[in-house]
Formats: C-alpha cells, sequence, structure tokens
C-alpha cells in the first residue's frame, strides 16, 4: 500500500498560501532552480545557472528539510575567477568537488586569514564572517557543495539586509586565530574538533561496530556551529545497518561505488544506485541502508543539522540504537531475506561474494531480546 499523503485539490488550496515562504522566495529571486529530490546521481554533472550576485554558477537541492533546518547548493567557480565577497547570519559547511583554490576569511575587526583547498577539502565559515572563494586554476572550473541552516533564519527575519549585512562580530565563533584553519583539532570519542580537514576521502577513522559491518566513523563539529557532519566508511562486500531519523541529512559518496535502498514505514524498499559524487537525502523518518558492491572501501560524508539526531535520555541518537529497545536501527538479525539475496545478486555482478558473516556473528551476543 503506497503511503505518499496526497489529499484532494479542495484540501490543498486551503494551505496553499503556506507552500512558499520567505527563503523559497528568496531562492527564486536569486534566479536559481530548486531541484527538490531525495537522490542526484552526480553533482559533479548537475546542471547549475548563472549566479549572478555571486558571481558563479549555482543551483540549490533541498528535500523536506529547507523549510525547517538546513538546505543544500552546489556552486561552481570559474577558471580564473572569483565569487564574491558574502556574509551571513547563517552557517555553512563546505566540501569541495573539484577543483582547487583559496578562501579569505575576515571579520570586521580587520582579522583575515586565507587557506588553499583542493577537491576533498572540508571546512566550515565562521559565523557572519566575511568571505571570499578564488578559483586557483586559470584552466579549470572549482565546484564545491554546501549545506547551510539558512532557511530558518531567512524564514524568521524575513529581512535579507539583516541576514546579509549585520555588523557583528563572534569572537566566541572566529576571533582571527591565526591557526583557525590549519587543520589542526582535538579528538573526543568520535567527535573531531576542527575547522578544515585537507582530505576527507583519505582521513584515518574510529571503529564504529554499532554501526554494523566493521566500518570506522568520525564526526565533526566545525567552526563551533550547531550544524554537525560525520564521514562513515565500510568494507568491501559489506553493508550498513537500516536506520532512520530526522529530516535534512545529505549523504555525498566520497569513494566507492554500490546502492541504498530507502522506503517509509510500510512500503517496499526504493534503490538508488551511486558511485563516487552521488547524493542521497533520506527523507524524514525513512528507513535507509548503504550497500557497497565496489571493489574498494566505500566511504560518504553526511551533512547535516542537529533535528536529524532525535536522541535518547543519554544524548545517544536512537539511529544508533537498536529497535528492540526502542531505537530507530534495525538489527541485521531483524532484516528480511530478501536484504540479504538482493545484495549477494548484486555483488555477483562484479564477481563478488558478501562478507557478512563475521558482521552477523558479532552483532549476537549484544543483540537485545525481542519484546513479545
Amino acid at each position: 500500500m503506497t503511503k505518499n499523503a496526497i489529499v484532494s485539490d479542495d484540501l490543498a488550496q486551503k494551505f496553499a498560501t503556506e507552500k512558499e515562504t520567505p527563503y523559497t522566495r528568496w531562492v527564486k529571486a536569486e534566479g536559481l532552480d530548486i531541484i527538490g529530490a531525495h537522490y542526484v546521481p552526480s553533482l559533479n554533472t548537475v546542471d547549475l545557472k548563472p549566479w549572478a550576485r555571486r558571481g558563479g554558477k549555482g543551483v540549490y537541492i533541498n528535500h523536506e528539510a529547507s523549510r525547517t533546518s538546513n538546505d543544500c547548493y552546489v556552486c561552481e567557480i570559474a577558471p580564473g575567477k572569483q565569487l564574491e565577497p558574502q556574509r551571513q547570519l547563517f552557517e555553512e559547511m563546505i566540501y569541495v568537488l573539484s577543483g582547487r583554490g583559496s578562501t579569505t576569511v575576515w571579520n570586521d575587526q580587520g582579522h583575515r586569514i586565507t587557506f588553499e583547498w583542493q577537491a576533498g577539502a572540508l571546512f566550515a565559515i565562521p559565523l557572519n564572517c566575511w568571505h571570499q572563494h578564488f578559483n586557483g586554476s586559470g584552466k579549470d572550473g572549482a565546484r564545491f557543495v554546501a549545506v547551510t541552516n539558512g532557511p530558518p533564519v531567512i524564514n524568521l527575519y524575513e529581512d535579507l539586509k539583516f541576514v546579509f549585512n549585520t555588523s557583528h562580530d563572534f569572537a566566541n565563533r572566529f576571533n582571527g586565530e591565526p591557526d583557525y584553519f590549519s587543520g589542526k583539532g582535538e579528538q573526543k570519542g568520535l567527535l573531531l574538533e576542527t575547522n578544515f580537514v585537507a582530505d576527507a576521502v583519505n582521513l584515518p577513522l574510529i571503529s564504529a561496530k554499532e554501526r554494523g559491518a566493521g566500518g570506522g566513523h568520525i564526526r565533526f563539529n566545525m567552526a563551533r556551529g550547531s550544524m554537525n557532519s560525520h564521514i562513515s566508511q565500510f568494507p568491501v562486500g559489506t553493508y550498513k545497518k537500516a536506520h532512520c531519523h530526522g529530516p535534512g541529512a545529505h549523504v555525498i559518496i566520497l569513494s566507492g561505488e554500490g546502492y541504498s535502498l530507502m522506503w517509509p514505514e510500510g512500503e517496499e524498499p526504493r534503490e538508488y544506485k551511486w558511485q563516487t559524487g552521488s547524493m542521497i537525502v533520506p527523507p524524514n523518518m525513512w528507513m535507509h541502508q548503504h550497500f557497497n558492491t565496489g571493489k574498494a572501501p566505500a566511504r560518504y560524508l553526511a551533512f547535516k543539522h542537529e533535528v536529524v539526531s532525535i536522541r535518547n535520555a543519554q544524548g545517544v541518537p536512537k539511529a544508533w540504537i537498536s529497535r528492540r529497545i526502542g531505537g530507530d536501527q534495525i538489527d541485521y538479525a531483524d532484516e528480511s531475506q530478501g536484504v540479504r539475496t538482493r545484495f549477494a545478486d548484486a555483488l555477483a555482478k562484479h564477481d563478488l561474494t558478501p562478507r557478512m558473516e563475521e558482521a552477523y556473528e558479532t552483532e549476537l551476543p549484544t543483540l537485545p531480546p525481542k519484546s513479545v
């Protein structure tokens, strides 16, 4: 039974005036499209439009969360060019898809820092700091994907001059520290507090057996912001446990190839094939599960707002906790046989076989009893 929640035109018309928001009107005024999709085959080739105000090209890729928490956009800087300077009263995290260049960040006190980046770099813009991105190549374009929490800020104030031109230094976020973008960081459990990662594709990870399949994981708090991100990796011939969470996670494939299954409760899973540069955006509380069908470890980056993480009383995301004890993660022991059959068939096309037996066995000693 399909649960698409489509209602009559009469009921829809009663809410027509609430469909648009100050944020969506702003994006249209910028001259850009909003792709309302939860799957983009390639961020590297997605079509962009001229972005006159910023001096580059861009497109927004928003699904559900753009009304309430965060958005996503792809931007390209032409060879030998730069974007216009900008400041904003919302946070922004950036992953460089291709090219090389530099970014200059400064505040009203005159503190100015310039750092260089290339494909695979990950960084965040400190709140309300002026910043400008430069393409370091005179031959090739530079393209990045960014996630911001701009929607609720623009919707709250509905005053673009205030959002983009307020003079105020958040000294606790950025105060001209010379090593701010040096890549240094402090590791606290799974969380790495840093403002710059030079190479997210090859960054060492920490074991995270709770997500299954012997994978690695690391979480970030960048530029002391309220948004967060994480990187996960899982080995050849393996797949992650299915789970669900709130809206707004933008999952960007950093390396490898495979597919993801996504489905709302009560429906059949839908398959989305991915490779380096693909993006998956799980809708609100849809179950989803990632499968590595390639011949190398698969790694992805998830940009998200804190509203994604529905947590228990201990602060643990419920997406990490078994459904058997009230969490939102399906244990391997409780998944359907169809999941395993589909995975084996997909691997066979690459002359590979599943390597999941150890993961299944490792789970058993800590498996909570099934509730009656």
